[in-house]
């Protein structure tokens, strides 16, 4: 049996890409700022996600049974990447497709 957060994170991960090249394409998977918002974000996610989870002292305490176990870097489980890429990429797609249909008078 695969673990609820690991399917959690896959179907999230598949929602949001599906949505994108399905239903708002708002073309931000074709833009360089995309993707270099997408690495800060997820940077700063090691940091505070890495601080979080550290196996030697943790705030965050996952159960087992729950993903797969794999945790890298900094004892991050890896589900916790695929949860912020569709997070990140969920709101910076909705607020792309936004912007995209506000008339070029109006701005």
């Amino acid at each position: 049996m695969i673990p609820e957060y690991t399917v959690m994170t896959a179907l999230g991960m598949i929602v949001v890409v599906g949505l994108e090249l399905l239903v708002f394409r708002s073309g931000i998977f074709r833009r360089a700022k995309y993707w270099a918002a997408l690495a800060i974000c997820l940077g700063f996610q090691c940091l505070v996600d890495g601080w979080l989870t550290k196996l030697s002292d943790p705030i965050v305490i996952y159960n087992p049974d729950m993903f797969l176990g794999i945790r890298f870097p900094f004892d991050i489980p890896i589900e916790d990447f695929g949860f912020g890429f569709a997070m990140i990429t969920a709101v910076l797609m909705l607020w792309q497709w936004n912007l995209n249909r506000i008339p070029e008078e109006a701005e």
